[in-house]
């Protein structure tokens, strides 16, 4: 078997300001697949994401082992980070709104991507900024490059935050809710073009959604995350098949187009799960 891309055991992220962890015991692998990590809100799935990009600086973050195909991510440095993040390993956010600087066009802040991490001229980074628009479905990417944050769409800019975090052709890709601000019909859309570029680049993506549905129909494999730990992974076409209790529970709270006008089930939390053993 391969050895997997990234490789996580016993993680764990404590804020000084925190009584408890707000990760422990996150254990895991992705190889070049689509991996999701769902969850309720502050169940520490984003927090997983930034601790390996290590963009927790006031956060403790421990863990048996922490690699990212050939480096202990703990045991660098920050000037060594530098060269990970963006060239290697990157993150899409979830609003473009906020990512993006509303000062700067959009297209320098993409072609910034490529100048950060490769020697090419101003004209070869706007070209390569320009070809990364367009193969993320925008048209006309001459005239969006010269546009600002406010005179673009939000399924727009979330286009412009994919072709930025994948300009440098890295290896990893980790998308933080990266469809929730966007309608229906532009979020198949992303979804599509994030699915291609797993397929046609072989990247591993993890994918960080509260949203069952999209994991479900998107992504290879689900962590089920309950108060900063894994209670549940499976296949993700497995997933009406789960056997937590909280995963359950999830499932069960989703209203469905069709379905019972009984209310929706309430989502039950027990103690015992906060230090039970993943299955």
């Amino acid at each position: 078997m391969d050895r997997p891309m990234l490789e996580v055991k016993n993680l764990r992220i404590r804020y000084a300001s925190a009584p408890t962890d707000a990760v422990r015991n996150v254990s895991f692998t992705l190889g070049r697949e689509r991996l999701g990590i769902v969850g309720e809100s502050g169940s520490g799935k984003s927090t997983v994401g930034r601790a390996l990009l290590r963009l927790l600086p006031s956060a403790a973050v421990t863990a048996d082992t922490l690699r990212f195909d050939d480096l202990e991510l703990l045991s660098l440095s920050e000037r060594q980070m530098l060269k990970v993040r963006g060239r290697r390993m990157s993150m899409i956010l979830q609003d473009p709104k906020f990512s993006l600087n509303p000062i700067q066009r959009v297209g320098h802040q993409v072609a910034e991507t490529y100048l950060r991490h490769f020697r090419c001229s101003k004209a070869d980074a706007r070209a390569k900024a320009i070809d990364m628009l367009a193969s993320v479905k925008i048209r006309d990417p001459e005239r969006v490059f010269d546009l600002y944050p406010h005179e673009i769409s939000g399924g727009m800019g979330q286009r412009v935050m994919i072709a930025m975090m994948l300009l440098a052709d890295p290896s990893l890709v980790i998308a933080d809710e990266p469809t929730s601000a966007l309608d229906v019909t532009v979020r198949l859309q992303v979804l599509n073009i994030l699915d291609a570029l797993v397929r046609d680049r072989g990247i591993g993506l993890i994918m960080i959604s509260h949203d069952l549905n999209l994991v479900r129909n998107f992504c290879d494999r689900v962590l089920i995350m309950y108060a900063g730990r894994v209670v549940e992974t499976l296949a993700a076409a497995d997933l009406d098949k789960a056997q937590h209790p909280y995963t359950r529970g999830l499932l069960a709270a989703q209203p469905h187009i069709g379905g019972s006008r009984a209310p929706l089930a309430v989502l039950e939390r027990r103690p015992e799960w906060l230090e039970e053993e993943r299955a």
